[in-house]
């Protein structure tokens, strides 16, 4: 069976309240874990940093181990090597409680079937990146990147690093970095229940 992986990059924003972090990641994790055809995982740095998604995850997700403020290819590696039948992978930020899982299938599109490796990118509103996805191997190039999804120029950087058209591009979407950000939360769409219940609480 072709395995597809998203895996979650479990590093909430030390700017927004814990609980609020926590839910949006929360959201992200059920998401990714209602994806029909999708294996879903969470990157996170060790507990000994103080941050365990544990409890916020299904009994059958893998929570895998990665460097603090863990870059892009180090994520996108540490989750195609716990997944040694998988075909693509997904890096997504943990701050994107409504994004469509459309976007999620658009990135996979975008890296399938490729006779050039590519990596598949989703900006993000206001800078950065809301996920990342590659086929497994992984271009030879990403390896020594050292992009991280947070960083304002991300797209741009993964163009430099690339070889020409090695990097494709998706519909962006938006991100939960601050506590203004909420107002991008659309009521009508379906979903994000935990950010919701903070909200209201």
């Amino acid at each position: 069976m072709t395995e597809r992986v998203v895996g979650v990059l479990a590093w909430p924003d030390p700017e927004l309240p814990a609980a609020l972090a926590s839910a949006l990641l929360e959201d992200v994790i059920d998401l990714v874990s209602e994806m029909p055809m999708v294996t879903p995982m969470v990157a996170t740095p060790s507990v000994r940093g103080g941050h365990d998604p544990g409890h916020l995850t299904w009994p059958t997700t893998a929570v895998i181990d990665v460097t603090e403020r863990a870059g892009v290819a180090e994520a996108l590696m540490a989750l195609a090597g716990a997944a040694p039948g998988a075909v693509a992978v997904t890096l997504l930020a943990p701050d994107v409680p409504d994004l469509p899982a459309l976007l999620v299938g658009k990135l996979f599109s975008a890296v399938a079937g490729r006779r050039r490796p590519v990596v598949a990118v989703c900006p993000a509103r206001g800078g950065g990146a809301v996920a990342v996805a590659a086929a497994v191997p992984l271009p030879g190039w990403l390896a020594a990147s050292r992009v991280r999804l947070d960083d304002a120029d991300a797209l741009d950087r993964l163009r430099a690093d690339a070889p020409q058209g090695g990097v494709v591009v998706v519909p962006g979407w938006h991100r939960i970095r601050t506590l203004a950000d909420l107002s991008l939360l659309d009521p009508a769409l379906e979903g994000w229940d935990a950010t919701r219940a903070y909200l209201l609480s």
